[in-house]
């Protein structure tokens, strides 16, 4: 069984940086596609980017320039770095993966396995 766990969220300024992690447990993170995204109070969902399983990654252009995602299959962790944060960015932040191997990590309505969240608050 598939599961994520997301840390690193809390309340930060604008124009702050702040990494967020995702520890996978119950297969490797390496041929499987990664992907964040977030949910604002009020609002759906959104895409924010992905990793694919050979390392390339994908954003959503609102917070492409800002945010990083990358992983370390050793750790079987993957991160979101945001940098120059904005108050728009309060959400909640969730990882994401895949059901099958080699997917594109662009494709977001393949996710299936979600961790629980982690709230990011931006003040102004």
């Amino acid at each position: 069984q598939v599961q994520l766990v997301e840390s690193g969220g809390g309340l930060v300024q604008a124009g702050d940086s702040l990494r967020l992690s995702c520890a996978a447990s119950g297969r490797r993170i390496g041929p499987y596609a990664m992907g964040w995204f977030r949910q604002a109070p009020g609002k759906e969902r959104d895409f924010v980017g992905g990793i694919s399983w050979v390392g390339n990654t994908f954003y959503a252009c609102n917070v492409k320039g800002r945010f990083t995602i990358s992983r370390d299959t050793a750790k079987n962790k993957v991160y979101l770095q945001m940098n120059n944060v904005k108050p728009e960015d309060t959400a909640v932040y969730y990882c994401a993966t895949q059901r099958g191997p080699t997917s594109s990590a662009a494709n977001s309505s393949a996710y299936v396995y979600w961790g629980q969240g982690t709230q990011v608050t931006v003040s102004s």
